[in-house]
């Protein structure tokens, strides 16, 4: 048994130990990690056991509690449960997408939506994440909620073509690009060639300034880019934390006939007090 969980033993007549079990109760409430720490099971016998839980029982069903009146573990736990809240710190999470067996639409609030590129195969980020990354070829994605982006929830806009366009971020290349109004949530894919983008629509720009992330010879990823290799052998571009894709470029060549992704448009994403 590991020594802190001993020295939390309602048998514990040590002073010295009592302290430590006090300070240590201090500390968590202090770092607000009470969440992480009290046994809470354990057994008795004539109220004799391993001492260590909040609650124990003998074989009788007879249960031995830290509220009887007997134990002096209890102002501390009490001291622990009553500490205001500080609330858990948000983590920027990442989720990888393909398309290789089918859809793969992760998105809870879409899989509850009309098909909205029939024939096609769809993959779609989470609900509260935004596709942050592309692969040349594979038709892989990255989805991530890192930057505090605002969630999509103004319904959403599947693009097949270049209606929202409207600075030339990709000459000579066909740009799907969502409207002001949205960021990329989602892609299409037939065979290998690229279909359609899902944009998410956030009520408001999302974005502000923008740059070409070109990965057609290359990867093109920032330095400390997260998330993993979201595509393992194929090129692929990534935003940074703090953008999102706006649009998506490809083009059909004599040496690449498919329409495969080329170029992602990074929005910088707009802070939420602006």
């Amino acid at each position: 048994m590991d020594q802190r969980v001993r020295r939390g033993r309602r048998d514990e007549q040590d002073p010295k130990v009592r302290a430590w079990f006090n300070d240590f109760v201090d500390f968590l409430i202090a770092n607000d990690t009470d969440f992480a720490y009290w046994p809470l099971v354990g057994w008795h016998q004539n109220r004799q056991g391993n001492g260590w839980g909040l609650a124990h029982w003998d074989a009788a069903g007879n249960r031995m509690f830290i509220d009887d009146g007997d134990d002096w573990r209890a102002p501390a736990w009490h001291r622990l449960v009553g500490a205001a809240a500080g609330g858990a710190r948000p983590v920027d999470t990442w989720r990888m997408l393909g398309v290789d067996h089918g859809d793969l639409v992760q998105s809870a609030r879409m899989r509850g939506e009309p098909d909205w590129d029939p024939g096609a195969r769809k993959a779609v980020c989470p609900d509260g994440q935004r596709l942050i990354g592309l692969s040349h070829t594979g038709s892989r994605g990255l989805c991530s909620d890192t930057g505090g982006a605002d969630q999509w929830d103004a319904g959403y806009e599947v693009v097949r073509d270049e209606r929202h366009v409207t600075d030339d971020w990709a000459p000579g290349f066909t740009k799907f690009q969502c409207p002001p109004d949205s960021f990329v949530t989602g892609y299409a894919a037939r065979s290998a060639d690229l279909s359609s983008v899902l944009c998410g629509k956030v009520g408001e720009p999302p974005g502000t300034t923008g740059r070409t992330v070109w990965f057609d010879r290359a990867d093109a990823r920032p330095p400390d880019a997260h998330g993993g290799d979201f595509a393992s052998g194929h090129f692929k571009g990534q935003c940074a934390d703090g953008e999102n894709i706006a649009g998506v470029a490809w083009s059909a060549r004599v040496y690449s006939p498919t329409r495969e992704p080329d170029a992602l448009l990074c929005q910088t994403i707009r802070p939420r007090d602006e």
